[in-house]
């Protein structure tokens, strides 16, 4: 955070230009008078506060939002500017391609492209755009994050998607504040927060910020908590509901995904032969082959084998496949979940 070591009218008038407020406004904030800021506005660089008002300044700066002490910086700091990110439109372009890279599971080099840009950037010294791009490679580097596994913890997708809501936050760019906390309900859910995890989904199913798409995602994933906690017929209710909402929303890639999450629920709730209906459908409508993507339908097709002793080594057989593509891409939720298949067959 930039500091200033004397505040003068001009670094005062630069701080309440910077929060955005009226002159009567700022007094008002600091709890001075509106004749002393308009005294600093009037006086600039000719007149100083005295030090109970300098160490106020100083408070209020240290407790600005990130963009207003980036536009104070910008306005006493004009040549500073070469020394921020000028080319936003690189780094845009460096983020779609990260996009494309965690969309096939190559990690490193997702988290190549996005660590150049916020290893050497401060988030204090970017403007609106900067800040927004910021935010966008935080929720990428949460996706990267959440995709190997590493859910909780100060280097996990939780912390990463924390960070950028607050940064969607100041902002107020509503939808990707919405879309963030719905992929913090997903972290929630492969954390074991089920029932929570379920209560946030059914909250975003129908929170106007997000897009339909977006409402018709978390619909689903309100029916995948469900199932876990054994509440088979609610969660197919719900399931049936977002698979009917992508068709109508032409989502083929959504609509394929839902048939995949019907198949568990119907597994769990005993009803192989849709199991099997739902998981065939989902399997040969497919449209994105992504080694992810391809572990999630091997393990919910082997699952829904194994539980019938006539297709049991099919399912060995099916589980077998799933790992050997999750340990080749580091995928290792995805490990764990067939690890815990496994063992609840053996049990």
């Amino acid at each position: 955070m930039v500091s200033v070591q004397q505040w003068t009218g001009r670094e005062a008038s630069a701080l309440r230009a910077a929060l955005r407020m009226s002159t009567r406004a700022f007094a008002e904030h600091l709890g001075v008078a509106l004749r002393t800021v308009a005294k600093w506005e009037s006086l600039g660089t000719e007149t100083q506060p005295r030090p109970d008002t300098q160490a106020i300044l100083d408070t209020a700066l240290a407790r600005a939002d990130s963009a207003a002490q980036a536009r104070f910086e910008a306005t006493l700091f004009p040549e500073r500017k070469s020394a921020r990110p000028a080319d936003y439109e690189t780094w845009s372009e460096d983020i779609e391609r990260a996009v494309v890279c965690i969309s096939r599971q190559d990690f490193p080099f997702a988290s190549t492209l996005l660590n150049r840009w916020m290893g050497s950037r401060a988030p204090q010294q970017l403007d609106d755009k900067g800040l927004y791009l910021y935010g966008r490679s935080l929720v990428l580097l949460g996706d990267l994050q959440r995709d190997q596994g590493a859910i909780l913890g100060p280097l996990s997708a939780r912390h990463s998607y924390l960070t950028a809501h607050g940064m969607f936050t100041e902002l107020d760019i509503p939808r990707r504040v919405a879309q963030i906390e719905l992929s913090l309900a997903v972290v929630q859910e492969m954390s074991g927060e089920l029932e929570s995890s379920a209560r946030h989904y059914e909250l975003l199913a129908g929170d106007q910020r997000l897009s339909p798409r977006d409402r018709a995602k978390a619909r689903l994933w309100v029916g995948t908590a469900l199932s876990k906690e054994g509440h088979n017929e609610y969660a197919t209710n719900a399931m049936t509901a977002a698979t009917r909402a992508f068709e109508d929303l032409g989502e083929p890639e959504d609509w394929s995904v839902a048939h995949q999450k019907l198949a568990l629920a119907h597994r769990g709730a005993g009803d192989l032969k849709q199991a099997l209906h739902c998981i065939d459908i989902a399997r040969t409508t497919g449209t994105v082959d992504s080694p992810m993507q391809r572990v999630r339908l091997d393990t919910a097709y082997g699952h829904i084998l194994l539980s019938d002793a006539a297709t049991r080594n099919d399912g060995l057989f099916v589980l077998d496949q799933a790992v050997q593509v999750a340990r080749q891409y580091g995928l290792s939720h995805q490990l764990r979940s067939i690890e815990g298949i496994r063992k609840g067959q053996q049990g």
